[in-house]
């Protein structure tokens, strides 16, 4: 009796969808390890479609067109190199103390923090409040037209006031200024010129009054990098901070680049309290 209970149960058992998909499973699972090769020392390189694209793409954007079939199966072939070059570079370990190793994974690990914070674009409130948090970094330079009479490399003294005097009559009489002061390769006249690139080519102090002295007169003496000027400014815009209607692309790439910068310092600083630092090397100051 105890028997035949026994069969039954065995029965029934046998019976259960669950096992079949269990047994199905468990053939599959003996199956596959039979066929496929083992890859327990990271042998087996699988070519997958999206390594396919990845070459095709670079192909592409370097040669301006697909590859051929032979191309095609030399980029792989140079991956296959690459790939196995690697892991045997890995498996002996020169990859340990490699600065250039650790500053190529260091740039990888920075752009997966700059991409996994980069959620949303900004809405033209955030751009308005960076353009206001950030207005020296947008201000327009003021715009100048003037002419300038060079009188020397001398920025004072007699000298100096004996020749203003005598270009100040000269300019009185009609003589164009070009005629007058010392000859120079300095442009006698910049027109419509950004502060900053006068400032390049005559110095800081030399831009920063023409910013000052009245419109429409000669002025001077006033110094630059070279010496002395007599200076007539005709028209000049003042710099001026822009709305972000006209600098709205510049203001969105020093936001992208600003959210970088923050998402790489927040990812690191989440690293960072994970590890434990103990310097025993001696203290650069103690060094001999």
């Amino acid at each position: 009796m105890r028997t035949l209970r026994y069969r039954l149960r065995i029965r029934k058992l046998l019976g259960e969808p669950m096992l079949h998909f269990l047994l199905i499973g468990i053939a599959l699972f003996a199956a596959y390890q039979w066929v496929a090769p083992a890859d327990s020392a990271g042998h087996r390189i699988v070519i997958t479609e999206g390594v396919v694209d990845d070459l095709v793409t670079q192909h592409v954007a370097a040669k301006g067109r697909e590859p051929s079939a032979s191309e095609l199966n030399h980029l792989i072939e140079m991956y296959v190199r690459d790939e196995i070059l690697y892991r045997e570079g890995v498996r002996l370990g020169l990859d340990r103390d490699d600065i250039v190793v650790k500053r190529r994974v260091r740039q990888k690990i920075e752009v997966f923090a700059e991409e996994d914070a980069s959620t949303r674009a900004p809405t033209e409130a955030d751009l308005s409040a960076y353009l206001t948090a950030n207005q020296a970094r947008f201000v327009q330079p003021a715009i100048l037209t003037f002419e300038q009479v060079f009188l020397g490399e001398s920025t004072a003294g007699p000298g100096v006031v004996h020749a203003v005097a005598i270009a100040r009559e000269a300019l009185r009489n009609g003589t164009d200024p070009e005629e007058l002061g010392t000859p120079t390769l300095l442009a006698h006249r910049m027109t419509r010129t950004p502060a900053d690139l006068v400032a390049r080519d005559f110095g800081d102090s030399f831009a920063s009054a023409l910013e000052r002295v009245p419109i429409g007169e000669w002025a001077g003496p006033i110094g630059s990098n070279f010496g002395a000027h007599y200076v007539r400014v005709s028209q000049r815009t003042p710099m001026a901070t822009p709305p972000l209607a006209v600098v709205r692309d510049q203001v969105e790439r020093e936001w992208e680049n600003d959210r970088r910068q923050r998402a790489r310092a927040e990812a690191y600083a989440r690293m960072r309290v994970e590890y434990e630092v103990s310097v025993e090397a001696t203290p650069a100051a103690e060094r001999p």
